[in-house]
């Protein structure tokens, strides 16, 4: 991005890449250190001087960040030191407010009390625990270079730090997984009670590998109906241990909903920086290159986007897309002001099989959502008859943008 650019977003994704290993599921642009990859590597140092220069080529915001965001990659692979030169770096030129959620991404097994500790010290609140799953055979099965033991002691290092604000991640849908071990995984991450939850259905990506051994609904992959009753049994049992499932795939006490991704899905602005990051800004979305070597070019020519706003279409795709994605559904008052009373009218007169079906729902605010958990559940369906109603109401939105009709 240009110097002479001045945006107003709130927030920051920071992308470090290092893994200690390539799990079977994962299609994400990263770099394979190895399990006895060395902190002090010159390799790390020189990704964070570009990252850093990257950073450098912003121009000062009216408003600080609000929220930060490193994921990866296992970010906690990454030494304090190099944290604060980024986090300095980002201060310097955007400004972090001093109330702003500052999240990182951390692995069992990767990190010491030392080193946790030293990232608080920097500013960082909340922690994303990369878990998982709770099955030695499971975590085997899917690559993961952890196993319940380093769970159960990176769990004993958040608490002896005094971490407060932590998230647990799992996946369903594993490879022989079942009905049963995934309660199992739901009642243990109760008991360490977190206070936020990501539950996240696996998706099989072609290039992984994965995506070459399995294909979906066919063993040892579980079929539909059970991941479908897993998803059930995961909005159910967490919810009535006291979490809000306030996503599609999130719960989180009061208070500790993840405030960084509430930008993604009310299709807000947003920074990215990094190796294969993404980023919205003034309208445009662009993903950096997702190889090392791409990306040190990329920088070293300047960080040029050359790439065209999104169409008046996507953007209203894009907000139904992520806004539905949420507990609190979307506002069609506003839709109707931003893209027309006619676009919306069409939406609400196709929406009427899912509004029977109790898969969407719309109150007298006009607020429409997916119900929970069955619209939850179903809505690829929903959102993929909304997008063809649309996508036939204005074919060349290029030339002629959304009008009412």
């Amino acid at each position: 991005m240009s110097k002479s650019s001045i945006v107003d977003s709130v927030s920051a994704y920071i992308h470090i890449p290092f893994c200690r290993r390539r799990c079977f599921y994962c299609d994400f642009p990263i770099t394979v250190v190895g399990d006895k990859s060395n902190p002090d590597s010159p390799m790390l140092e020189e990704y964070v001087r570009f990252l850093c220069t990257e950073i450098e080529g912003i121009k000062s915001p009216n408003i600080p960040l609000q929220t930060v965001f490193f994921g990866g990659g296992t970010p906690s692979l990454l030494p304090v030191k190099f944290l604060a030169r980024i986090l300095t770096g980002l201060d310097k030129v955007l400004g972090i407010d001093p109330d702003a959620e500052i999240s990182l991404e951390i692995d069992p097994g990767t990190f010491t009390l030392e080193q946790l500790q030293g990232y608080q010290s920097l500013g960082v609140n909340r922690f994303s625990l990369g878990v998982q799953g709770f099955q030695d055979q499971l975590l085997a099965v899917c690559g993961r270079s952890h196993r319940l033991a380093d769970i159960e002691g990176s769990i004993d290092l958040i608490r002896q730090a005094g971490v407060t604000n932590f998230s647990l991640d799992l996946i369903s849908g594993l490879p022989n997984q079942t009905l049963q071990q995934w309660e199992e995984s739901l009642q243990k991450a109760v008991a360490i009670a977190p206070s936020h939850l990501s539950c996240y259905d696996l998706v099989v990506e072609s290039v992984t590998p994965f995506g070459k051994q399995y294909q979906p609904g066919i063993k040892p992959l579980p079929d539909d109906e059970t991941t479908a009753n897993m998803y059930r049994l995961a909005a159910s049992l967490l919810t009535a241990a006291g979490y809000e499932h306030y996503e599609i795939s999130n719960y989180a006490r009061d208070g500790r909903q993840c405030a960084h991704n509430r930008v993604y899905w009310q299709n807000e602005p947003y920074y990215g920086f990094g190796m294969g990051a993404a980023s919205y800004i003034e309208g445009r979305r662009l993903t950096r290159p997702r190889t090392r070597r791409q990306y040190y070019d990329w920088v070293e020519s300047g960080c040029i986007i050359d790439c065209p706003p999104s169409s008046s279409l996507d953007q209203l795709l894009e907000t139904l897309m992520l806004g539905l994605r949420l507990k609190e559904g979307v506002n069609l008052k506003y839709l109707s002001q931003k893209f027309g009373s006619g676009v919306i009218g069409k939406i609400l007169k196709s929406s009427e099989r899912y509004l029977e079906k109790n898969w969407l729902q719309i109150n007298e605010d006009k607020i429409l959502k997916l119900t929970d958990p069955e619209g939850f559940l179903f809505s690829n369906t929903v959102l993929t008859h909304l997008f063809q109603v649309i996508e036939k109401i204005y074919p060349n939105p290029e030339s002629q943008g959304i009008q009412e009709s």
